[in-house]
């Protein structure tokens, strides 16, 4: 059987993001054409299917490391500051995601059902979503030409 472990995570991803979009169950606020990613980036997010694909990534960094936080998802989809790059006199910084952006996509996922709040220790991953995970996963294989993923195929 075909788990998400199997998959390269951006074809995962790529795929959840359509079946996200195609099922509705996660919807883009209002406010995010005025919001940044994070405090180390200067405009908003300009893909088209933003939030959906960090919808998707957010459900599989869930499935993957959970129990997880808003906090370490933060660290995660962090980045550089500005400052510390610019003319590498000092050691570089680390910046932190929003974690509004990051709150609102997992209650998002929590009323559609695919992430469940563990018990003092952040969100986990349900049984529907960890089965949602599989099936895109096993769909990506299949669509894949790489001969060294043959053996995942069933």
């Amino acid at each position: 059987m075909t788990t998400l472990y199997d998959a390269p995570a951006e074809e995962v991803i790529e795929a959840l993001t359509e079946t996200l979009t195609e099922e509705s169950a996660i919807e883009e606020p209002d406010w995010l054409q005025f919001t940044k990613t994070g405090v180390d980036r200067e405009l908003s997010p300009e893909q088209e299917d933003f939030w959906t694909r960090r919808a998707a990534s957010v459900l599989r960094k869930v499935a993957v490391d959970g129990p997880v936080g808003v906090n370490s998802l933060q660290t995660e989809y962090g980045g550089a500051k500005q400052g510390s790059t610019r003319y590498r006199v000092r050691p570089r910084q680390k910046s932190d995601a929003s974690g509004n952006i990051i709150r609102t996509v997992l209650q998002q996922l929590e009323e559609a059902g695919y992430v469940e709040i563990a018990e003092g220790e952040g969100r986990q991953v349900t049984p529907e979503g960890h089965s949602l995970l599989d099936e895109t996963a096993a769909e990506v294989i299949e669509s894949l030409d790489d001969p060294a993923l043959e053996r995942y195929a069933q």
